[in-house]
């Protein structure tokens, strides 16, 4: 089956000056979002519930970061542009920032009351499918390196990451349903991970 496919104008310029850009850069990048929350917490810049906005800055950056690494194929499909090479550091960033969005929701909010929170689990379903789609990522951080690669071999390491497909969805529903007053926000945020689904499976 055909395929659309076209490069930006500027692709080819922009991936030579990319190539130069170290992947390290990306992870000093991807402190910022942490840093500009904790000063603004210092200066009581989040409001009421500081808690819960701690809670939804950190979970809107990892699914901000999950995007990111999804669009990272169509934009080298359809656009031309390669950032393939700083993939894994933005999944990487992407797992810190689930992990800090649910530490912060079991030390700050829960406060370590760990059968309350289970119990909070199993009864609402917005933290149902948060967890769900947090246990899809485990893995994939866990291989998120070179030895795993080798281990697993290419095939069964790119089945395997796969995974980060539903826990897409999964962490875009569980934005969605959590916010009570369903802004588009949320929205968007599902909707990008739909449509950047779709044209994989436009392949």
């Amino acid at each position: 089956m055909a395929t659309l496919s076209f490069s930006l104008p500027f692709a080819s310029a922009l991936n030579g000056a990319l190539r130069r850009v170290p992947v390290w850069s990306v992870y000093l990048a991807g402190v910022l979002p942490l840093a500009w929350i904790l000063w603004l917490l210092a200066e009581g810049g989040l409001g009421i519930d500081p808690v819960k906005e701690i809670e939804q800055r950190l979970g809107k950056v990892g699914l901000q970061l999950i995007v990111a690494g999804l669009a990272v194929t169509p934009l080298r499909r359809f656009a031309g542009l390669n950032l393939l090479r700083f993939r894994r550091a933005i999944g990487v960033l992407a797992f810190c920032y689930v992990v800090l969005h649910l530490a912060a929701w079991v030390v700050l909010d829960m406060a370590l009351l760990w059968s309350q929170a289970l119990g909070d689990i199993v009864k609402r379903p917005y933290l149902t499918l948060g967890m769900a789609a947090f246990a899809l990522l485990v893995p994939l951080a866990a291989t998120s390196n070179n030895w795993a690669l080798r281990r697993l071999g290419g095939m069964r390491w790119r089945v395997l990451h796969r995974l980060v497909y539903p826990a897409a969805v999964l962490g875009g529903v569980h934005y969605l349903w959590l916010v009570k007053a369903w802004p588009p926000e949320p929205f968007v945020y599902l909707g990008a991970i739909l449509a950047l689904l779709a044209l994989r499976l436009g392949r």
